[in-house]
């Protein structure tokens, strides 16, 4: 499929059946193409896959939308009568020594983690602690919206950001959001529809660059939107990468994550890895892919993240008004 174009899958008009293997890696785009082709009277479209990700266009369209007319079943290792002794031990070995991914590569779970994944650990134990599952926001407290910039068009890197509030020495992260080619203005009207009208925008060090075309800064696009902006922060230069990475594994201890909002940014969280060169067995830094931009909007939220006891206020004393009782 991804060797065909619109015209040429034309070709394969006249076949009754599709059989699609290792599905989630099928697009959307394909996807489209190949259903109006195949389908005619009496045609089937097959297609078998380990789950991957909810947003993957095959899991979307049968298991997410379920579309009339679909049969959708779900096969496991226990539904096989020839499974070999062999496979269980493999199975048993997993779950005793990467739980992290036997969810996924046995029970049929979406990817959590990414093996060798920078967060894997930290948000394994997240989940074992109980820290990813509901949770709700303080009303007396600030929230925050740490944001990665995205650009315009189809292409362009996706726009990310986090909804956090910090809560004494925990962080809660309430929501996530993240868009492809859209306007500011998109970003803002979802700020105000969630009811983070109040949230103060942190913006990383390119909030402060000019737009070519409107000469305005990130920063004062929020800012007249009516949101309250933090300083941007500066470059941090050579490294920042290495330094947003070690600051999101010092804090994930003290993270709290509202699982239903958060899904797809803990998705992208746990897959951020390091792209290597096998033949020289070295790593290159982190690998810059769909789940990047979710992991640097997180990343700017842990190297602006300043201990309670280390605020200015934290140690203030509280001045209390004197009531004469008569």
């Amino acid at each position: 499929m991804a060797d065909h174009t619109a015209e040429s899958i034309k070709s394969l008009e006249g076949f009754k059946i599709a059989w699609i293997e290792e599905a989630q890696s099928l697009s959307a785009h394909n996807l489209s193409l190949l259903r109006p082709t195949i389908r005619a009277a009496n045609s089937e479209i097959w297609a078998s896959w380990n789950p991957r990700r909810k947003v993957d266009a095959i899991d979307e369209f049968l298991r997410q939308q379920r579309p009339d007319g679909a049969i959708v079943v779900e096969a496991n290792w226990r539904d096989n009568p020839w499974f070999p002794d062999v496979l269980e031990r493999e199975r048993l070995t997993d779950l005793s020594l990467y739980p992290d991914r036997y969810d996924h590569v046995w029970e049929g779970g979406y990817a959590k983690a990414f093996e060798g994944a920078y967060f894997s650990a930290g948000l394994a134990q997240a989940r074992a602690e109980g820290r990813i599952g509901v949770l709700s926001a303080d009303p007396l407290l600030p929230i925050r919206a740490f944001v990665d910039i995205g650009g315009a068009g189809a292409r362009a890197d996706a726009f990310a950001m986090w909804i956090v509030q910090f809560v004494g020495q925990d962080i809660r992260v309430l929501d996530y959001y993240e868009a492809v080619g859209q306007t500011l203005g998109v970003h803002a009207a979802w700020l105000r529809q969630h009811g983070y009208q109040n949230a103060v925008v942190q913006l990383p060090h390119d909030g402060v660059v000019a737009n070519n075309l409107t000469g305005k800064r990130y920063v004062d696009h929020f800012t007249e939107a009516g949101f309250n902006c933090a300083a941007p922060l500066t470059n941090q230069g050579a490294g920042a990468a290495t330094m947003r990475i070690e600051a999101v594994r010092r804090l994930l201890p003290k993270c709290h994550f509202n699982e239903a909002t958060t899904e797809a940014g803990l998705a992208a969280l746990g897959y951020y890895h390091e792209k290597r060169d096998e033949s020289r067995n070295i790593g290159l830094g982190p690998s810059h892919d769909w789940a990047s931009h979710a992991a640097d909007a997180f990343g700017l939220m842990a190297i602006a993240y300043e201990e309670p006891s280390h605020s200015r206020a934290f140690n203030r004393p509280l001045r209390y008004r004197t009531v004469s009782v008569v």
